[in-house]
Order: structure tokens, then sequence, then C-alpha cells
């Protein structure tokens, strides 16, 4: 591709609608948080003024339960005086910085993030438009590869710093751009490998690489006179190759302790979460996840090689107790196990630098089964995140499924709510255990249009145990968390209700597919279904009321604003959260 090719997506008529998609999100999703109060102009109707009160934008809402704002794109309006001005939404957080909290030091990197998502949005402007229907019967990775909302909550949602325009189209996910991992060699004594049971290193390398790619790695080691039996082989992302570990570890790849032994025969696609890799020439081979010095959506998307060694353990763990539960086996809730990992130690970063820094997350890898192999008869994948897609007509993926299915919405929507929400709900409620159950990091098992069951994702980053008194083994201490008793329940009530209910709602009752009653009382339904399969519980449903009144709302864009480089605390991720007030609860008036 040549240079004027690279950025033939940034034109002025794809940038405006750009723009205008992502002020229309942020006008939206600042409401819900609160950091904006927009103020009533008539019958839907409704304006913000920037922080000197010369600008203000004017637009339409529809207001949904969970304090949801749906604003029509179209409807926004920027004015001065009596001048209507053409939208920019760099000038419109530059207006607004005051009253968003961004800082002189947070703002520029900001406006880096929401120039690199608005670039991200009018390329996928340039792809050829796909609707609902025909994406739905779309294979599992034509479905990751063709969201085009990203996290529905955060604004800055598709920042990746640290990408070229190039990097972009090479990697990014909804490009869809074929990828070779890059291999090194890792000296044993410089490297630990961890694998859960049933697995070592070499059945693991030898079902990921074919015979004669593992000795064409060899061969390399051999030729600069090395032991193959020295050497652990890692896969990197080639980002990380080229941008990093050339250069930082340089040290260690002139001293032997890393060689570079080349691409893969493999091809993987990026999925959602951009460092993870599906592979697409043996889908049934474990997905990959790679270590990658990018910041993206309030983290820097590195990889610790600490971190990585409890992953298995974990892993084997949360299987055991899955398969051991009456409630989960009957939902044929299940997880896809991280089985391996592994990850290099620089001892002179390690001697240099705190725990937690970027510089010790630079070299590591996991292995994630593919849920491939469990499919049977007519069943098929799609990620959860799939379910708020709208194409570009507004018709809702979610919303084809039912058509598909030809069940009722609200038989549709139980089935799926049986499938995902139970298995939460269990997990808090039974084992004090929660998920990240947000839409990237599920699978739905899909057959003739119904959801079949849910398979959950990403575990050893993203679980955590809130009971203190939880008898956990050595290996997966790591997971236990201090939550105070009072937030217990936002691990629902944000993550699910706030995080992706809210978004549900309201895409299925503005496509006209059912109403927000039937919606919110189908949920309570199966929540009151839930509760009824295991009264041995009944005292834990007071504890943590999901029929309570109203919950704390928490914000995930004031976390960003505050701090985009690290927005949570991994070790204590309660005592970051950004509470601002309170949420009607919509399942209050179906408590019995």
């Amino acid at each position: 591709m040549n240079v004027t090719d690279s950025v033939a997506h940034l034109t002025p008529a794809l940038w405006e609608r750009a723009g205008r998609l992502l002020i229309r999100k942020g006008l939206a999703e600042f409401s819900h948080e609160r950091l904006l109060i927009p103020e009533a102009l008539g019958e839907d109707r409704y304006r913000v003024r920037s922080d000197d009160g010369a600008t203000e934008y004017r637009f339409t809402a529809r207001r949904f339960a969970l304090d949801h704002w749906q604003i029509p794109a179209e409807s926004l309006t920027r004015h001065r005086g009596a001048a209507e001005l053409p939208l920019d939404p760099l000038e419109f957080f530059i207006e607004l910085r005051e009253t968003l909290g961004l800082s002189a030091a947070i703002l520029p990197v900001y406006l880096e993030e929401i120039s690199a998502t608005l670039a991200g949005t009018a390329y996928k402007l340039t792809k050829k438009p796909v609707t609902s229907a025909e994406l739905a019967g779309a294979g599992f990775q034509e479905i990751e590869t063709g969201m085009t909302e990203g996290h529905p909550c955060f604004v800055a949602n598709n920042g990746r710093l640290g990408f070229g325009v190039d990097e972009y189209r090479a990697y990014a996910p909804e490009t869809a751009s074929p990828v070779r991992l890059i291999w090194l060699a890792a000296r044993r004594d410089r490297a630990t490998f961890t694998a859960g049971a049933g697995l070592d290193y070499h059945s693991l390398i030898r079902r990921e690489l074919a015979p004669e790619t593992l000795e064409r790695f060899d061969g390399v080691l051999r030729g600069q006179g090395l032991d193959p039996g020295d050497y652990f082989l890692i896969p990197v992302h080639p980002w990380q190759w080229w941008n990093k570990l050339s250069v930082t570890f340089a040290a260690e790849v002139a001293r032997h302790h890393l060689v570079c032994v080349g691409e893969g025969d493999d091809s993987y696609l990026a999925q959602q979460s951009i460092r993870t890799f599906f592979n697409t020439s043996d889908p049934a081979r474990h997905y990959v996840k790679t270590a990658l010095s990018v910041l993206n959506m309030g983290f820097m998307r590195g990889l610790s090689a600490a971190y990585m060694e409890a992953t298995p353990a974990i892993n084997d763990w949360l299987a055991r107790l899955i398969e051991g539960d009456d409630t989960l086996r009957a939902a044929r809730f299940s997880i896809i196990r991280e089985r391996a990992a592994i990850g290099y130690h620089h001892r002179q970063y390690e001697a240099a630098t705190a725990k937690g820094s970027p510089y010790l997350k630079m070299l590591a890898a996991l292995w994630r089964e593919s849920p491939v192999p469990s499919l049977r008869g007519g069943e098929r994948l799609a990620t959860m995140a799939s379910l708020l897609h709208t194409d570009r007509d507004g018709a809702s993926f979610a919303g084809a499924l039912i058509a598909e299915s030809g069940r009722t919405p609200a038989d549709w929507l139980r089935r799926y709510l049986d499938a995902y929400l139970v298995p939460v709900l269990h997990s808090f409620y039974a084992y004090d255990l929660v998920f990240m159950p947000h839409g990237e990091n599920v699978i739905l098992v899909v057959e003739d249009g119904t959801v079949q069951r849910a398979i959950f994702k990403d575990i050893a980053e993203e679980i955590a145990v809130m009971d203190p008194d939880a008898v956990l083994p050595p290996a997966v201490e790591r997971i236990r968390a201090e939550v105070p008793e009072d937030m217990k329940a936002l691990s629902v009530f944000t993550d699910v209700f706030d995080c992706f209910f809210r978004f549900l709602n309201a895409s299925l009752v503005s496509d006209g597919v059912l109403d927000e009653e039937t919606f919110w009382r189908t949920v309570a339904e199966c929540v009151r279904g839930y509760q009824e399969s295991v009264p041995q519980l009944a005292d834990k449903f007071r504890q943590y009321d999901l029929f309570t009144g109203e919950f704390a709302l928490s914000c995930l864009n004031r976390l960003q604003l505050r701090d985009n480089e690290q927005m949570v605390d991994l070790q204590d991720p309660a005592g970051a959260l950004q509470l601002v007030g309170t949420l009607t609860n919509p399942l209050a008036r179906f408590a019995s």
C-alpha cells in the first residue's frame, strides 16, 4: 500500500460522520455519568453548554431505564450565539475540559486517543455495509471483525496509542488482516512456563506448531551454535517485536538470551481485545494472547511474566468448580481455559522497576482453548458484543437473531438470560465469585437464532473471589479480592445491568422488537426463577438484593478521564471506583 492509500479513509465526509457519532456518544455517556447535566428545551429536546457558556450543543434524546440517553446523531447541532458551527470532536473536549475534569496533563493524550478512535470509525465507514441479518448468519470471525462500536460505555474506546496507520491496517480487528506471529526462543533459565493439568511444554508446542515449523525454528538455533533444548518458544505480536523487544530487549538478543527464530506458518486474526489471536489456519488450535505495549482504553496492554505464572492453575480450579456444580452444569455454562502461559524475566528491568511497571509486561504469552471443538450439530458462535451491534440502517443484530429463531422476543430473551445471567448470578451467590462478563469476554453458542449456552473467557486476569474466608489453593490465592460489603452486588448491577443490559434494552426497544416493560420483566423473571431453584441461598439473596430500589452509579469514563494510562489498580479494583449518586433499579417494580 502506498502512502496516500494508507489514509484514504480520512476524508471530510467520513470524518464529519465519525465526529458526529462520537460527540453523540460523548453527550449520551457523559450525561449518564452525570458529568453533563443537559438542560431541557422542550419535549425530548436538550442542550449542553460549554465551560464558558458561549457554545452549546442541542440535540434530541430519548431516555430509558438506568438513566440511558439515546441521542440520534442527526439531531445534533452546535451553536455560538446566532451562528451554527460545524461539529468538531476535538473542540468538544476542549470546550468542556473543566466540566469533564480533564487535567492539562491528561487532555492532550486523551485527544490523541479520541483522534485514533475517530480514525478507526472513519475506516469502518469505508467498509461495505452489511445488514444485521446478514452478519447474524455469518461465521464466528466475520462477526468478530464486523463489530463497529467497541466498548459501549467508553467514549475513547479505540485509542491503541502506538499503532501507526500502517500498523492499524495490519493489526486492528476490524481490518480483518491475516497476521503471522513472530516466535522467539527464550533461555529456560530466564523464562517461566506453566501448564494446566495433563499438559506440558512439549505436548503443547507440538500441537500448536507443525513438525516442519518446529524443525525450522530448531535449525535457526543450531545454526548459531545453540541447543534448542535450552530454550522455550514464545509467540510474539509482530508490533511488539519491531517496536519494543528488538530495541528495549536488545541486550537479551545480542547475548542469545533471546533469539528470533522467525514467523510461524499459521494465519491468525486479531480479536476485539487487540492482543488475542484466533487461529484461522486451524481453528481447533488455541487462541494466543500476547503482550502488546500499546495504550488502549485506560491501560497499557502488556502481560506480566509473574502474573501469568498462576494462570493455568486458576483456570483449572475454576473449570473443576463449574464441573462440580449442578446449577452451572444445567445451564451448560463453560469457560475456555487458559491452558498454558509463558513469561520472560528481564533481570535488569526487574531489579530497576516496581511491580506493575510496563517494563515488566513486555514479553509474555498464554494459550487459551478454542471454543470451536465444543460445537455440536447446528451450533455456531458469536461474540456477545454482537447483541449490541446495529447496522447502518439501525437494525439490531439481536433483533435479527430473534427473527431467525421464530420465538417471541420475550421467550428468546429468557433463553439468552438463562444461558448468560444465571451463571453470573450463581457464581456470585454460591461462591462470591465474580467475572468481568462484558460483551467481548463472552462467546454465545447459537442454534437456529436461539442462544443455547454461554462460554466465558479471559479468566485469570478478570475473575475475583470476594469471600475473605474462602478456602483457595495456594496457586489460586491471587484472585482473592477485598471488596466492601455494600459494593459487592455492583459486580452484577454495574457490569451486567448498567454496562450491558442498559444498551441491549434500548436497542431492542428502539428496533421495535419489544417494549421496555417486557425487557426488564423478563430479566426479573429470570432472577426470580434462578432464586427459586436454589432456596438454600435465600439468606444471600436477602443480603445482596437484586430487587432493591436503587444502586450506586459506577462511572467508567470518569476513571479514564482521570487517568488514561492506568485507570484502575488491579490489586484494589474496588478502591478505584468512581461512584456518583444512584440509579433507579429497573427490577425494583417487580419485587414480590
